[in-house]
């Protein structure tokens, strides 16, 4: 069918083929055609110079994917083809852009290879192409993810289908809907980075299946997505079969938006293609003291400046971490007093609620969540060109040395806070914090369910804290209270944590510092109301503790095990040496990671796992100097480069005053370097050279 063009569109496409085919013919390649030069003008809205760009950049992903030739007797080829699980639909969009589904559920890595799978796309977008209304509107891709597991998640394969379809394929895309996306998936989003510097970020959304028709009408829809469309992949293929084999068939017959008009055509091209088409498609199978934080410093010679506690709006706030499930049942009976649990679990609040301001690098409320919120939002830790190398850092803390450093910090400390603390200051709320002004920002706070109807029990001194490249990652809690033991262990299962990171003793200095929460003898329990919490062993290491215990939930019968970290060599004054600091905080990771893979398809959330609660005191000061560090290796291991400053300031719009002294800052900095002379990043000899004496933090 030959498309509509203008005179201005018909000599550009002149243009394109004259220009491409000097460069075909010294290639000793065959010219390109009229319709295939057609079809990348119409790609890039006949702008000659992006139609030209992407020509040569779709034949190099050809070229480098062993894509060149797609031969339709190939039998792997038509293995994957039945397997159903890429397809276009027969309707459209409502502004006629063919839909392209990807389930992801029907996809197994083993089975097949990236090349395989990179042919039948192509395949079968060639086909979708060979509409002029394809090439005009464009292509909308569903990655549908409903019931998909971590084993269907092909990480190399899916940067591969995104940078073709990106900026290697002859097609609009228009769109990117990923489909009831589980949270395991929502963290690895270095993979959507691709789109964070253009235009097309804007364009990739997650949805449930229920918001997916604000995109495509149900009548477009397959069945299993909401709509009422019936299967018609073997049609589809068939269509492909034609096209391939240059029988020029009319792709108004598959692509049509009326769902009566489809059944009729299914009927008239079932008819009109031979059996041995059937055949060749059809071969295979598819936590009480009321002191304030600043007394504490005062009597520990270490005066808190107060901090401007000036409030900005409350940000929205959205559901977010699953219930435990299936969990290993424990030997204890029951005998205490059990509280009545709400049915109905309120879910703990998102955090991603800080992103940055173009204009002055502030923290700032994000954007209002739409149907389909922009899956690059979810974590505020990502990849991104503002950091230095660790020989730049090096650079930078010789040169600002501890007065440089303690001034940037105090920079930091005089941003105000990103959010309120309205849920924190209610009168049923007040008792249970530890310090009277370390409360909790609103927007990222641990929300417990709610028990008997009391409002108020839904509150802990607690905030959800994002980690690199992962959405919720810690938990960032004051040391609890004894009236707060309770809701502190409600916080751990309903969040499926397995792992609590403690960085004070119960004492220092004559001065509780965190309530006796956990049984501290081997082979000893504890009940806290319908929680039972048993020592299961006590591994004892030079610079922390390592105690397992089994929590137990009594109404549900199932028991979980928690492995319990406690730093115990961090001094009453100042902070600790970074060797042991990093030994600890690495011990924690292969914990973490152990526990993750234990829990098997109990956890469907980030491959790294579920929250790991970290508690000081206040859950504040050494709190945030674990989560700092543990941010800034990670992203140094993923891209070379690291961002103390900034992972500080996005750190506290989640958890206010996280980093509570200078030292705490400037220690941040050597654990970087340490790390970096251990990894033989740079040279062990290169020292950090700080002028002064290492100052005190309590």
């Amino acid at each position: 069918m030959a498309a509509d063009l203008t005179e201005q569109e018909e000599k550009a496409i002149q243009q394109f083929l004259e220009e491409i085919n000097i460069v075909q013919e010294s290639r000793n390649r065959s010219p390109v055609s009229w319709s295939a030069g057609c079809k990348f003008l119409m790609a890039r809205k006949f702008d000659l110079k992006r139609a030209i760009d992407l020509f040569f950049s779709h034949e190099s992903t050809r070229e480098k994917e062993d894509l060149l030739t797609i031969d339709v007797n190939d039998q792997f080829l038509l293995k994957e083809l039945n397997t159903e699980k890429f397809t276009l639909l027969p309707g459209r969009d409502n502004n006629g852009a063919a839909v392209a589904l990807f389930s992801a559920r029907l996809h197994y890595p083993p089975q097949t290879t990236h090349q395989v799978v990179l042919k039948s796309l192509i395949y079968q977008l060639d086909a979708a192409l060979e509409s002029i209304e394809t090439q005009r509107q464009g292509l909308v891709f569903i990655y549908d993810m409903t019931d998909s597991k971590y084993a269907n998640f092909d990480y190399d394969l899916s940067i591969k289908i995104l940078n073709l379809l990106k900026g290697a394929y002859p097609a609009r895309l228009k769109r990117v809907l990923i489909v009831t996306a589980p949270l395991w998936f929502k963290a690895p989003f270095k993979i959507l980075r691709l789109f964070v510097k253009e235009k097309l970020r804007d364009r990739v959304y997650t949805v449930n299946i229920s918001e997916l028709s604000i995109y495509v009408p149900k009548e477009t829809l397959p069945i299993q997505l909401g709509g009422s469309q019936a299967p018609s992949h073997k049609i589809w293929l068939q269509m492909c079969y034609l096209c391939a084999t240059n029988q020029q068939p009319d792709p108004s017959t598959y692509f049509t938006p009326c769902p009566s008009s489809v059944t009729a055509t299914r009927r008239s091209i079932s008819r009109s293609i031979s059996t041995d088409i059937d055949n060749h498609t059809s071969d295979f199978d598819s936590e009480s003291s009321k002191d304030t934080v600043n007394e504490k410093h005062t009597n520990e010679d270490r005066e808190k400046e107060k901090e401007d506690s000036d409030e900005m709006d409350e940000k929205d706030s959205e559901d977010g971490l699953p219930s435990l499930v299936n969990s290993n049942k424990d030997a204890h009976g029951s005998t205490n007093r059990k509280r009545k649990t709400s049915d109905s679990r309120k879910a703990s609040s998102d955090v991603s609620d800080a992103s940055e301001s173009a204009t002055d690098g502030m923290p700032c409320k994000k954007r209002p969540p739409s149907s389909g919120s922009n899956i690059l939002d979810d974590s505020i830790h990502m990849p991104d060109s503002n950091g230095t190398t660790v020989q730049g850092l090096l650079t930078k803390i010789n040169t600002l040395k501890r007065k440089g450093l303690f001034a940037e910090y105090a920079s930091i400390k005089m941003e105000a806070p990103s959010g309120t603390f309205n849920t924190s200051k209610l009168k049923a709320n007040v008792t249970k914090n530890r310090y009277t002004d370390v409360l909790c920002l609103d927007h990222s706070r641990v929300v417990l369910p709610i028990i008997d109807d009391d409002p108020s029990s839904d509150y802990i001194n607690a905030n959800f804290v994002d980690g690199y490249m992962q959405k919720n990652a810690f938990i960032s809690t004051q040391g609890p209270l004894p009236k707060t033991f309770v809701d502190f262990w409600r916080m751990v299962w309903h969040n499926q944590c397995r792992v609590i990171v403690m960085t004070t003793r119960t004492v220092e200095r004559s001065r509780m510092k965190c309530g006796q929460y956990w049984p501290n003898d081997e082979q000893t329990d504890e009940q806290f109301e319908e929680f039972i919490v048993y020592n299961n062993g006590i591994i004892a290491n030079e610079n922390f503790t390592e105690t397992i215990l089994v929590l137990h939930n009594t109404n549900t019968g199932e028991s979980c095990q928690i492995t319990h970290l406690q730093f115990t060599s961090w001094p009453d004054y100042g902070v600790p040496p970074a060797a042991p600091f990093l030994d600890f905080l690495f011990r924690v990771r292969s914990i973490q990671e152990a526990a993750t893979k234990e829990m098997g398809t109990a956890w469907a959330g980030h491959p790294l796992g579920p929250p790991i609660v970290v508690h000081c005191s206040a859950g504040i000061g050494r709190t945030g100097t674990f989560i700092t560090v543990d941010i800034c290796l990670r992203c140094l291991e993923h891209v070379g480069t690291v961002d103390v400053k900034e992972t500080v300031r996005r750190i506290r719009s989640q958890r206010a005053f996280s980093i509570q002294m200078p030292d705490q800052y400037v220690f941040c900095h050597q654990a970087v370097i340490e790390h970096a002379q251990r990894q033989g990043l740079i040279n062990s000899m290169q020292q950090v050279t700080l002028e002064d004496s290492d100052s005190d933090s309590g």
